[in-house]
């Protein structure tokens, strides 16, 4: 910690010392006669010490679910002096996880959800093909970022994503260059194989419940003719299984706890939070460093190799824009020097959009109960205890991937099963027995965008996602309703099915489930693609496959803004993946590959299933 007060001192000072230092050795040098060149050789060692006293080897802005990769990485050469600069707050109360329990206990997922604190808290512009409703969108501003915040739900995606990246312009970056990326990071809990990782940082683990609810929809799903997958980040995506997840020992297992804290110690690491980013400094086109708030003060830190930006889909394309790299257009109306014209900045937005399809459940066994106040005491107890129970789970134990229609290549659709329901983003308690299923399309075509609101950086941007801006979109999401439907009527669910809650039964048309859908229908918290990867000849990239800001000099973007197109699942594993690979190159060390993998493809298209 004392090097990192070292680190940020304050610039005017410092000038000031070496202005007064250099009138003090003029009047000595005419008095007593001291030789020009030995004068010259002591200005410029002033200058240099008091520039390397705030100066790092790499600047990486954003302690999120890449910052976090990037830091602990690149400070395993000794010889790399890294700054990691975040907006928000510790994830530790005097350094203890107990303390913090509502980031570290599974179950209390809700509770950040919903709290500025630990969030960001953005809104959408309102959303005209969703009956004008403005949609919350919950982003990590705490050490993890969006890892301290999620579902804990490990999804890699399907190997098709990668190779369609690579297709997009992000050569290098196809699944066989990945998948040992994903492996690198990853210990699971059933041991390394083909897929697997098995001495990473990142703990994976499967559910422990074996809750009867789960064990229905996997069965009923498998009744209604989908196969059953032992590995959905494995050979085969497809079908439904059991939920990878980023829990360790009934933990929450974040990039903070992965990454960050094992480095911590590093002599060449230093680390600030709560400490906000305002913009990229430059020389020319050469990023030089970066100019930050802290405790009210604003104050500058240099970099002399590189600066990597890692604070996500909203927050990179946001401090690009504010320093000057964006469509210039936009950038002369709100009074900012452009940089470098880069017109993709904050464009390319895209999302997962998702629907909850709840049923009444005639037992007693879902977590309605548990939700009740004496027993989340007992279950908070247990956890704070011995870290087990209900508290060390999020119960998003399983799930599936399916295709939507005949002819689809591979899975478009996703299921995330809850044996409870959830009620504006748990903002809302539980009303009743219920269970749900979390329903989306994966590859929407609706693209959207964000803008600066103004040249402030406390100002959060105009966010607008465009969601269900195409027919293609809201066909996908009908049949998201009705394939739902269909596995919810299996003889599995016999014994446990009461009233459809949600949409209801008197929901059967399809202009119907539309209106539905249009009223309900909320983000899974998926931003990303908003400085997309691409070749230098596309006019809409903004980093090319090597991470670099295309125009400028020394500076990076590290984290899901730069997907070209959004992943078949949830993100928080592929930026994971992302700022492992991006890790190697910035060392300047050879890509991992492994070829030949072999990924399952449907017997036939000519089926949906």
């Amino acid at each position: 910690m004392s090097y990192l007060m070292k680190g940020l001192k304050c610039h005017s000072p410092v000038m000031c010392k070496v202005a007064g230092g250099l009138f003090k050795a003029h009047t000595l040098k005419n008095v007593l006669g001291i030789n020009e060149q030995q004068f010259r050789i002591s200005r410029a060692s002033s200058q240099l010490s008091s520039e390397k006293a705030n100066s790092y080897n790499y600047i990486i802005v954003g302690a999120g679910s890449a910052g976090c990769v990037l830091a602990n990485r690149l400070t395993e050469d000794p010889q790399s002096t890294v700054l990691l600069l975040e907006a928000g707050p510790k994830d530790t109360l005097l350094g203890s996880k107990r303390l913090l329990w509502k980031i570290h206990m599974p179950a209390a997922l809700t509770y950040n959800l919903c709290d500025e604190k630990y969030n960001w808290y953005y809104h959408t512009t309102p959303q005209r093909h969703m009956d004008n409703r403005v949609m919350y969108w919950p982003r990590g501003r705490v050490w993890g970022g969006s890892s301290s915040l999620n579902a804990m739900v490990y999804i890699r995606g399907h190997a098709e994503d990668y190779n369609r990246w690579s297709r997009e312009g992000a050569l290098g970056w196809d699944y066989e260059h990945c998948l040992p990326y994903f492996k690198k990071a990853q210990t699971h809990e059933l041991g390394p194989d083909q897929y697997r990782g098995g001495n990473g940082p990142l703990h994976v683990s499967r559910g422990k419940t074996n809750h009867p609810l789960h064990q229905a929809f996997l069965e009923a799903a498998q009744q209604a003719g989908y196969p059953f997958t032992d590995d959905m980040n494995g050979y085969q995506q497809e079908g439904f299984g059991w939920m990878d997840m980023t829990i360790h020992r009934g933990q929450r297992w974040s990039t903070a706890s992965a990454y960050l804290r094992p480095a911590i110690s590093r002599p060449n690491f230093s680390v600030a939070e709560k400490t906000l980013v305002t913009k990229i400094l430059f020389q020319g086109t050469k990023c030089i460093g970066v100019e930050y708030v802290k405790n009210g003060q604003r104050k500058k830190v240099f970099a002399n190799k590189e600066v990597i930006l890692s604070g996500g889909a909203i927050n990179s394309p946001q401090l690009l824009m504010l320093s000057g790299i964006g469509n210039a257009d936009d950038l002369k109306k709100l009074g900012i020097p452009v940089v470098c014209h880069l017109p993709g900045v904050g464009q390319n937005l895209q999302d997962h959009l998702e629907v909850y399809v709840q049923q009444k459940c005639t037992k007693p066994i879902t977590l309605y109960r548990a939700q009740k106040p004496l027993n989340m005491v007992r279950i908070g107890l247990e956890w704070l205890w011995k870290f087990t129970g209900q508290g060390a789970t999020a119960h998003l134990e399983s799930g599936g991937f399916i295709r939507s229609e005949p002819g689809v290549p591979h899975p478009d659709i996703q299921f995330h099963f809850l044996p409870s329901q959830v009620i504006d983003h748990g903002r809302v308690a539980s009303k009743m027995e219920a269970y749900q299923v979390h329903v989306g399309p994966m590859r929407s075509t609706s693209v959207g965008w964000l803008k600066l609101k103004s040249s402030d950086p406390n100002d959060h941007p105009i966010i607008e996602p465009n969601y269900l801006s195409t027919e293609r979109d809201i066909w996908e999401f009908r049949q998201c309703v009705k394939l739902t439907r269909e596995i919810f009527a299996q003889k599995a669910f016999e014994k446990f099915r009461g009233p459809e809650i949600q949409p209801g039964d008197h929901v059967q048309s399809d202009k119907e489930i539309d209106a539905f859908i249009r009223q309900k229908a909320d983000s899974a918290y998926h931003p990303s693609c908003t400085c997309k990867m691409g070749q230098p000849s596309d006019s809409t990239a903004v980093v090319d496959s090597q991470t670099k800001v295309i125009g400028v000099e020394n500076l990076r973007v590290v984290d899901a803004s730069i997907m070209p197109s959004v992943i078949t699942g949830n993100l928080n594993a592929p930026t994971i993946m992302i700022a492992e690979k991006a890790a190697d190159i910035i060392k300047g060390l050879p890509s991992l590959q492994e070829k030949n993998v072999p990924v399952y493809k449907p017997k036939t298209l000519e089926t949906q299933r």
